[in-house]
């Protein structure tokens, strides 16, 4: 992790945000806390955290609708760190635009592995590199932005590091494994959920049809190819 980060942790539970506080100052970080949605968007708006460590069961509601309300502002870091196991809840919470989620019961050096493998995917546009191509897509890697027909397309930096993945590796079948150890981390070879949902909200964003995708290919059994022959 970072050094000095700040760290907002958002959980009405007083026992884990005691938990969550100190590991992170013993880890040489600063911490915030808030107990409620209200609190968290002022200290987000006030303070500016790096990185949001959010309980969905908040006493003034359902934390996806927070992550909505940030992601509709600001692009930054978000863990789910909540006791719903449900692959549902998690689906919801990944599509919201969370960045990860982990379950309660957790251990804190998990917590701290997902923490950094997350933060690497957020400082993908230090990448150097130069436009990237493909019929109506183009992507900036330098700039950190796409367009499609000329008109930008909003990604979240999840979205654009598996798109970029994609891109830099068209016309080539990429298994699930593959994907998601280059995209997400070597300890998420076997989330397949999360392959899924950021492919689906991928394609909602750049094929012209989704009962046809032209540009990312399903290899049943086997992965995803990102189709391109445009000969860019």
């Amino acid at each position: 992790m970072k050094p000095q980060q700040l760290v907002l942790i958002v959980e009405d539970d007083e026992a884990i945000s005691r938990l969550l506080e100190l590991s992170f100052k013993q880890a040489g970080d600063k911490t915030l806390i808030a107990k409620n949605r209200k609190s968290a968007l002022r200290e987000i708006q006030t303070r500016k955290p790096d990185i949001i460590l959010l309980d969905l069961g908040l006493p003034d509601g359902d934390g996806k609708e927070l992550i909505s309300t940030i992601r509709s502002q600001l692009t930054i870091p978000i863990i789910i760190v909540s006791a719903r196991n449900d692959e549902t809840e998690i689906i919801a919470a990944l599509d919201a635009g969370a960045d990860d989620y982990i379950t309660k019961p957790f251990s804190t050096n998990e917590l701290f592995a997902r923490v950094r493998s997350t933060q690497r995917r957020f400082l993908v546009h230090q990448t150097s590199g130069s436009l990237i191509s493909c019929n109506n897509l183009v992507m900036d890697i330098d700039q950190f932005s796409v367009t499609k027909r000329g008109q930008p397309l909003k990604l979240t930096p999840t979205e654009f590091n598996l798109l970029k993945f994609l891109m830099l590796n068209r016309n080539q079948v990429l298994t699930h494994t593959k994907i998601l150890k280059e995209v997400w981390g070597i300890s998420y070879q076997h989330e397949m959920q999360y392959l899924r949902t950021y492919i689906n909200s991928l394609r909602k964003k750049i094929e012209p049809d989704l009962t046809s995708p032209i540009y990312i290919q399903t290899e049943l059994g086997i992965g995803y190819r990102f189709l391109c022959q445009s000969g860019d």
